[in-house]
């Protein structure tokens, strides 16, 4: 019996799967940098398309990191007030490093930095958790929630007939739906009221 066991076995066992959406999360991750001139870049950036049932498997894992994403921008905005713009090993980098500003600034960024080590080991690629602490937390800074979206493709795989999906990040390729305007009822139609 499968009881309170959640998710799907895609026909793999569990290291399988673990290493299948690590580098499915890291490829649509990385596919918002990519350039369209490069071997295995994605056309469209910020998409990739798979299978419908590992789209739905791979969401909740993307939402997770982009939600780690922006619980460390938090902590590196409010360490920023303790930072200094010195070059390293400068003397006044020296001496900021000395100073009581560092003590501050180095427990003001420890709670990001650890954040950051864990998307890491979930990822375990440095670009990808690069742009995901960068342009995703700042991209997805006032949403709460929603940050991907499944859309079943048409066609189905070739081979097996698996039914095709792509999975993108919400925003950029948004369709703007146009409202029409309401039809103005004309006043000559309407029943006269008398006071």
């Amino acid at each position: 019996m499968r009881h309170r066991l959640r998710g799907r076995k895609l026909g793999r066992n569990g290291s399988h799967r673990r290493a299948m959406f690590r580098n499915m999360a890291v490829s649509l991750i990385r596919s918002l940098r990519d350039v369209s001139g490069e071997t295995g870049a994605s056309k469209t950036p910020g998409r990739i398309v798979t299978t419908h049932a590992k789209a739905k498997e791979l969401r909740p894992i993307v939402e997770k990191l982009i939600t780690i994403g922006k619980r460390a921008r938090v902590h590196q905005e409010a360490a920023s007030q303790y930072a200094v713009d010195a070059e390293r090993n400068s003397s006044e980098w020296k001496a900021w490093r000395d100073s009581d500003r560092w003590q501050q600034w180095a427990k003001a960024v420890a709670p990001a930095l650890a954040l950051r080590r864990r998307a890491f080991a979930l990822l375990r690629d440095n670009a990808a958790v690069d742009v995901l602490f960068t342009d995703l937390s700042d991209r997805f800074s006032d949403r709460n929630g929603g940050y991907t979206r499944i859309v079943r493709l048409a066609g189905v795989r070739l081979g097996d007939a698996g039914p095709k999906a792509i999975i993108e990040f919400v925003g950029d390729n948004d369709r703007v739906r146009q409202r029409r305007a309401a039809p103005a009822v004309a006043a000559e139609n309407a029943p006269a009221t008398e006071a």
